[in-house]
């Protein structure tokens, strides 16, 4: 934020990723010295297992630097549109990966959300707040979580589909590679010159930060882990909706119809989307005829 003027967008995510690793491996070890919790396993570093969760972790940081990036350049209002491809990112994904077809409604759903993307674009442009930088990073953001979804489901039985295990390896994969990362943006530099470093408050608030993003990350894999990537890249567009409502009304901006006719139609297609897919899988179950590559489509 321009007060703090602190120029590390990596330095962040990578403060959060330490301390979540921190919380996991310290929790395992308070549940090994008190009563068993089968939720809480015991954790050590496995190189085996930290190689194979390694593309998950790449992923990963692409989608936390993506987000900050596009979040530095657009406004937090604008951020779901900014942000709002991954939906249609699926699709293409299931087909070049999977070679799982589409349904034409499915398509239709899909066209529904890249025409409120680009007609948010035309109107912030209009309104003078347009920043190509930010929907470039926005539709990277798209790209990576989408990603990020499928390869939280592929990865799962390295772990033997335990989240606390995946957070705990997802983390301390993340704080590696963010390490050179920094060094190669010049970061650490930055860090060195930055006069609020020795703040109490702010480690405080990147304490909390790191809190929220270690609960966020842990739902976020228990819902990938018991629904499908589909379920969660929808409830994030629902959960985007109320961060658009609560960001316009906590920074007082006046934004015109067609701005918001570009988030509904975002949401709408979204959840006419999610619609379609439903009505496709309860079709899969209750006809035990259905080829199984039609079943494999429908439960992406």
């Amino acid at each position: 934020t321009p007060p703090l003027r602190l120029a590390a967008p990596l330095f962040v995510p990578f403060f959060q990723c330490a301390l979540t690793a921190a919380l996991c491996l310290g929790l395992s070890l308070g549940a090994a010295c008190g009563p068993p919790c089968p939720g809480l396993p015991a954790l050590r570093l496995d190189p085996k297992v930290s190689r194979s969760v390694l593309p998950l972790s790449a992923v990963f940081i692409g989608m936390v630097t993506s987000n900050n990036l596009c979040l530095k350049y657009v406004g937090v209002a604008f951020y779901n549109v900014g942000r709002s491809l991954t939906t249609v990112f699926n699709v293409l994904l299931s087909y070049l990966l999977l070679k799982q077809t589409t349904s034409l409604y499915a398509l239709l759903a899909c066209g529904v959300i890249i025409g409120g993307f680009w007609l948010g674009v035309d109107q912030e442009g209009a309104e003078g707040t347009l920043s190509w930088t930010g929907i470039f990073f926005g539709i990277l953001a798209s790209l990576c979580v989408s990603l990020n979804a499928i390869y939280t489901k592929k990865v799962l039985p390295v772990v033997d589909g335990s989240i606390w295990r995946l957070t705990f390896y997802n983390n301390v994969n993340a704080c590696v590679l963010f390490f050179p990362l920094m060094m190669l943006l010049g970061e650490f530099r930055t860090l060195y010159h930055f006069d609020k470093l020795g703040s109490p408050s702010f480690w405080g608030m990147m304490t909390l930060g790191g809190v929220f993003g270690f609960a966020i990350g842990y739902v976020t894999g228990l819902q990938i882990k018991f629904t499908s990537p589909l379920t969660h890249n929808v409830s994030g567009t629902a959960k985007a909706c109320a961060q658009t409502v609560l960001a316009v009304i906590y920074f007082e901006e006046t934004k015109s119809f067609l701005w918001w006719t570009s988030n509904l139609m975002v949401l709408g297609g979204s959840f006419a989307y999610t619609w379609v897919k439903g009505l496709e899988m309860r079709k899969v179950q209750e006809d035990p005829n259905v080829k199984s590559g039609e079943r494999n489509e429908t439960g992406v």
